[in-house]
C-alpha cells in the first residue's frame, strides 16, 4: 500500500524566496530523519509564502501507512513557521 498526502502550506514569516526555501528544507528534513517517510516541495515553488508539500510512505498494511503519515502531518502542525491549510489522500 503506497499512501500520500499533498499538503498546500502557508509561510507567514517569509519575506523572500531564500527564506521560504530554508523553512521549507528544515521542515522537509526533520520528516525524514524522524520517521519513515518521502517529502518533496511539489508546487508554488516561485512563491514566497505558499508551499505545497507531499508526503509519500509505502508499506504492505494499510493502517501502518495511515499512521505513518498522521505522525508526519503532527510534526508539521506543530512547526510555528508553517500552517498547513489544505490536505488530500491519495492510496495507491
Amino acid at each position: 500500500m503506497i499512501g500520500a498526502a499533498h499538503c498546500e502550506c502557508l509561510i507567514y514569516q517569509a519575506q523572500s524566496l531564500k527564506e521560504k526555501r530554508a523553512v521549507v528544507k528544515s521542515i522537509t528534513t526533520r520528516l525524514k530523519q524522524k520517521l519513515n517517510v518521502s517529502v518533496a516541495e511539489t508546487d508554488h515553488h516561485d512563491l514566497w509564502q505558499r508551499t505545497a508539500l507531499t508526503i509519500v510512505t509505502v508499506n504492505r498494511d494499510k493502517s501502518v501507512v495511515e499512521r505513518e503519515l498522521q505522525k508526519a502531518l503532527d510534526m508539521m502542525d506543530r512547526q510555528p513557521e508553517l500552517d498547513r491549510t489544505v490536505t488530500e489522500y491519495e492510496w495507491l
